[in-house]
């Protein structure tokens, strides 16, 4: 048992841009394409995936210093550390759990796409440990394998369906055909975000605001370019952090480039794929016609480039500086996770197909429960960190993840799988949540 969990998790530790190469490589010779084609198909995956991580890294080194700068010029001292996901992917990954859950999620959906039960080809396996967690955190709670088992395949079959019923808007969405994205950080609020684009198309003259880039782009021209704006949230950044003129400049015009590349290394992905997707629907049509149709799973990355997302999150971020300053009971600054509001906000852009003033508004209370289940959670978090014997470096104080450790839909599954009480009673309001999901995708679906 222990080579092959160790086999396992080798492979595991693989980088995302390094194992979706390789999956993809093994897939498009399954489907029967050319050699040549399969490697390029691999190649051009691994270049737009490395080009994503690249950009967004780089997001990442030019926002903390202004994170910093903020927190020290508002003179708040909060006392949890926003550590970001790497935590929380480390105690997954280093749980006995881990290997088996792998496995097991591998089973569940090939039985469910042999049963018809699914149209998702979940093959992002890296991302697995986004539900993973969940019954890694159930497990830390309850000291019960089976409730953590079943807890983590509950979850795990719900994103599936989640992914698939979002694949048809995903791929009008992002101009990539034959993908969904099985992403349990990102997909939790796309119900949510759904249900309130439903009620907002019967607001009288609001739901005639057509707030995608492209429309306002061409109503206001370059001040309506996505690249624009991000070049005013930097320079409204930098001098919110007290930046001199040259460090302004570096900011906006770092933020611009960030907007404008983001969409140029999607649409590798999106080309690289094409051939995989084709070769995949010929496959199964050839040797499997009573599946019909399937998507294949992706990581939420493939959407960072849309220019609603990147938009919206770039408007999303100082609100939510904002919030995490003003709320009361708000015990950390999110300086870890910030960056990685594109996650939620891409499946919200999805739900309402890009209008920025409308994923705007949702994104603002997905914020705060975030930023409140996220301190709530923190002395849970660490906690779980010290029975795994992980440490982070220079640092032995109580931490917590913005998003990550303040995911609405884990921490459900996590209090329901302990029994609280109110978490319970809401079980029938989350059927309820996702059958008004699968009607309305049905309905937006069948439209497309």
């Amino acid at each position: 048992m222990q080579p092959i969990t160790d086999g396992v998790m080798y492979v595991l530790s693989f980088k995302p841009f390094v194992l979706l190469p390789i999956i993809i490589f093994i897939l498009s010779l399954i489907f029967r394409l050319k050699v040549s084609a399969a490697i390029r198909s691999a190649l051009m995956i691994s270049i737009g995936f490395s080009g994503i991580f690249i950009v967004f890294d780089y997001f990442v080194k030019i926002m903390h210093p202004v994170i910093e700068s903020l927190i020290l010029r508002t003179g708040l001292h909060m006392n949890v550390l926003d550590t970001g996901w790497p935590p929380l992917s480390a105690i997954t990954w280093s749980s006995s759990l881990a290997p088996v859950l792998v496995l097991v999620f591998i089973a569940v959906n090939i039985l469910m796409l042999a049963l018809r039960l699914t149209k998702t080809v979940n093959i992002d396996i890296w991302n697995y440990w986004h539900v993973i967690f969940a019954s890694v955190m159930v497990y830390f709670a309850t000291k019960s394998l089976l409730i953590s088992v079943i807890s983590g395949v509950i979850a795990f079959i719900i994103v599936l369906k989640l992914a698939e019923w979002s694949a048809p808007m995903v791929n009008r969405f992002s101009g990539m055909n034959g993908i969904c994205i099985p992403h349990l950080s990102g997909l939790t609020y796309f119900p949510f975000a759904l249900v309130i684009n439903s009620l907002m198309d019967r607001i009288p003259g609001f739901k005639n605001i057509d707030a995608n880039p492209e429309t306002i782009e061409k109503k206001l021209g370059l001040a309506g370019e996505p690249l624009s704006l991000g070049f005013i949230m930097g320079v409204l950044l930098g001098i919110g952090a007290g930046y001199d003129i040259k460090q302004i400049g570096e900011l906006a015009f770092g933020f611009a480039a960030v907007v404008f590349i983001l969409p140029r290394m999607c649409g590798i992905l999106g080309s690289a794929l094409i051939p995989v997707s084709d070769g995949m629907k010929l496959f199964i049509s050839k040797n499997f016609p009573v599946m019909g149709k399937t998507y294949i799973g992706l990581d939420v990355a493939v959407l960072f480039g849309v220019p609603s997302v990147v938009s919206t999150t770039l408007l999303l971020t100082p609100a939510t500086l904002i919030l995490a300053f003003t709320l009361p009971g708000i015990s950390f600054i999110p300086l870890g996770d910030l960056t990685n509001l594109l996650v939620p906000v891409a499946l919200i852009s999805v739900a309402v197909r890009g209008n920025i003033i409308r994923a705007f508004i949702i994104g603002v209370p997905a914020v705060i429960a975030n930023l409140y289940i996220a301190s709530y959670l923190a002395p849970f978090l660490t906690g779980m960190a010290k029975s795994v014997n992980f440490q982070i470096t220079d640092y032995n104080g109580t931490f917590t993840s913005f998003l990550d450790g303040g995911n609405i839909f884990r921490y459900w599954i996590l209090k329901a799988s302990s029994g609280d009480p109110v978490c319970l009673a809401l079980i029938p309001l989350v059927i309820l949540l996702l059958y008004a999901t699968w009607k309305i995708t049905k309905k937006i679906n069948a439209a497309i």
